[in-house]
């Protein structure tokens, strides 16, 4: 079963390295996170699904889903370490099978969140 996660875990990272082309400053990341969508008053969250963060930039992240999400979708996203928790609007999404690739930016700044070696 640890293959058969590998080979999913790199078909994800794969098709989200897709997107990632049309953000020159993505950086190849791997943050888990709990995602959740924002209800329309902008202030309920439910949670949506957890996923990881497989590029960012200093205003965007990058993802891939089970489920689908659309274009101007707000979400709250949560590291499993609580260093990350900001709110998030998609600004492009890839539709594959199966998948849904998602990259969203950040409503306010998050300074820091992001730190390249």
């Amino acid at each position: 079963m640890h293959q058969a996660a590998a080979t999913a875990r790199a078909r994800a990272q794969d098709i989200v390295s897709r997107l990632a082309k049309f953000f020159p400053q993505a950086t190849p990341v791997r943050i888990p996170i709990r995602l959740s969508r924002t209800a329309d008053n902008g202030q309920e969250h439910t949670f949506f699904q957890e996923t990881v963060i497989e590029f960012g930039t200093p205003r965007e992240v990058l993802f891939a889903l089970d489920r689908p999400l659309e274009f101007a979708d707000r979400v709250l996203l949560e590291s499993k370490d609580g260093a990350l928790r900001a709110e998030a609007s998609v600004v492009a999404v890839q539709y594959h099978p199966e998948r849904t690739v998602v990259a969203a930016r950040f409503l306010k700044d998050v300074p820091n969140w992001i730190v390249k070696s």
